[in-house]
């Protein structure tokens, strides 16, 4: 055995940790750097406990991923609790209920080519705190690693997740809706429709395929935007769903399959949880705020580890804690009961609630999916990305702005009047006189510079995104 430093083994190659757990391409993600990154969060991270769970989702590359931090976990003289592949949220929620840390092996939305691993201490998402740590942490590394042979599944991990979801909604909750799931590649498509058709929906199954498609629901692919209105003129469905490739973040449609913006579905599902407090990023919509239906709301950085962190703050002196991103991946803070039912907290990003709450929101305000937004704040959020631009040319890009603050108008919003505000939370977020908003930020998964962008209608947003982003383009 060789005893090595983390940060020193992977420095030479571009894993790190983003967002959400470390992230790389996969020809970078060998059984070294795997073992290494599991046997760091196992010595110096997980605690005591005997056991670990592992799971993946259904990239190509995730089961040997998973076959390298099994060998570390063995290692280590602990047992695998081996759930196969199944929703992030799933596994999360089956290692709190045995008390037990977990590695999730996934790479959520981001590109085919590239994968990660996610991390659970027995009270949930590692802290940024924790990842701090696992860098630094001195760990002993086999002259030679073994990827291990991974065990059956376990298959009490998706049981537990479905019927969490049914003893809370309760029999019938859906009956009498067409609710159509986009599978994809999705590794929740086939729990998902366990869920709908157990609550009484009759489910269409839409888009199925063994060819990994990275869904990105703050960025939808034009192709899926077009596919799900074709879908929703060739079938006649009450709303479509459909998740990341994790199934961490929920892709909500409508019944003419307009599909519904992230930071929307959690402000709704906020409602219909009946949430004091509601914990989210600077990137998300305004209405949050201006809608007025909660106590208090608590803007963070970017990535579940803030938001997770914020809401254990709020915990202190509110009861009903929640908390949701930009993509619509909703975690809850606090257990919650409604109706004598209980739902205890899941504090790690989730797709399917926020679905299922929308489903039945919609039921409890009698109107259909597309109209659950009307009594909402008229303010619209857009965003997408530019793919394969270097971090920091977006950092360099984003300090320029800021020696040249005439640069704020130019290149963020040239028709948007004055600079009101300049935010630099996470990035670089500016709110024009007319209201406008328009934010800036390198991603933390991949060599993407991320653009949001807020108005008052949903065509000038989009048109705010676009035109920043070609004017990024230029200046590049």
């Amino acid at each position: 055995m060789t005893l090595s430093r983390v940060e020193e083994l992977i420095s030479r190659l571009n894993v790190r940790f983003g967002t959400s757990g470390a992230r790389g391409l996969v020809a970078d993600m060998t059984d070294e750097v795997c073992y290494t990154y599991a046997s760091a969060f196992i010595q110096n991270v997980a605690g005591n406990a005997k056991q670990v769970v592992l799971g993946h989702d259904l990239r190509p590359s995730s089961p040997s991923i998973a076959a390298a931090c099994a060998a570390a976990i063995i290692d280590s003289g602990r047992e695998v609790v081996y759930a196969g592949a199944l929703p992030t949220p799933a596994l999360a929620f089956y290692a709190a209920q045995l008390k037990l840390p977990a590695l999730v092996v996934t790479g959520s939305h981001i590109p085919f080519d590239r994968n990660g691993i996610k991390f659970y201490r027995i009270e949930g998402e590692i802290s940024k705190a924790d990842e701090v740590a696992m860098l630094n942490a001195l760990v002993d590394l086999p002259g030679k690693i073994s990827p291990a042979i991974l065990p059956e599944a376990d298959p009490r991990a998706g049981q537990a997740y479905i019927q969490r979801y049914l003893d809370f909604f309760g029999p019938g909750a859906l009956e009498g809706l067409r609710v159509a799931v986009y599978e994809h590649s999705s590794v929740a498509r086939d729990v998902l429709r366990s869920i709908l058709e157990g609550l009484g929906a009759y489910v269409i199954s839409l888009g199925r395929t063994d060819i990994f498609v990275p869904i990105d629901t703050e960025a939808v692919r034009p192709e899926d935007v077009a596919q799900a209105r074709k879908w929703a003129e060739e079938n006649s469905f009450d709303a479509i769903v459909s998740t990341d490739g994790d199934a961490d973040r929920p892709l909500i449609g409508d019944e003419q399959g307009q599909w519904l913006r992230g930071d929307v579905v959690g402000i709704l599902c906020a409602q219909y949880m009946r949430a004091d407090v509601v914990v989210t990023p600077v990137s998300s919509n305004t209405a949050v705020e201006k809608c007025g239906s909660f106590k208090n709301v608590v803007r963070t950085r970017i990535g579940s580890p803030y938001v997770i962190a914020g809401m254990e703050s709020a915990l202190s002196q509110n009861t009903n804690v929640v908390g949701y991103e930009a993509n619509g991946g909703f975690l809850l803070g606090s257990d919650v009961i409604q109706q004598s039912r209980y739902m205890a907290a899941l504090p790690t990003r989730d797709a399917i609630l926020p679905m299922l709450a929308l489903l039945c929101l919609s039921r409890e305000r009698k109107c259909k999916m597309s109209q659950l937004t009307q009594d909402l704040p008229a303010r619209y959020t857009a965003s997408d990305r530019l793919q394969n631009f270097d971090t920091m040319k977006s950092q360099e890009l984003l300090a320029r702005m800021l020696e040249q603050p005439s640069l704020l108008n130019s290149i963020l919003a040239p028709q948007s009047g004055r600079v009101l505000s300049v935010d630099q939370t996470d990035g670089l977020r500016v709110t024009f006189e007319s209201g406008d908003i328009v934010h800036l930020r390198p991603s933390g998964n991949a060599p993407e510079l991320r653009c949001y962008s807020e108005s008052d209608s949903s065509e000038l947003a989009q048109i705010l995104c676009d035109a920043c982003l070609q004017r990024v383009r230029i200046q590049a």
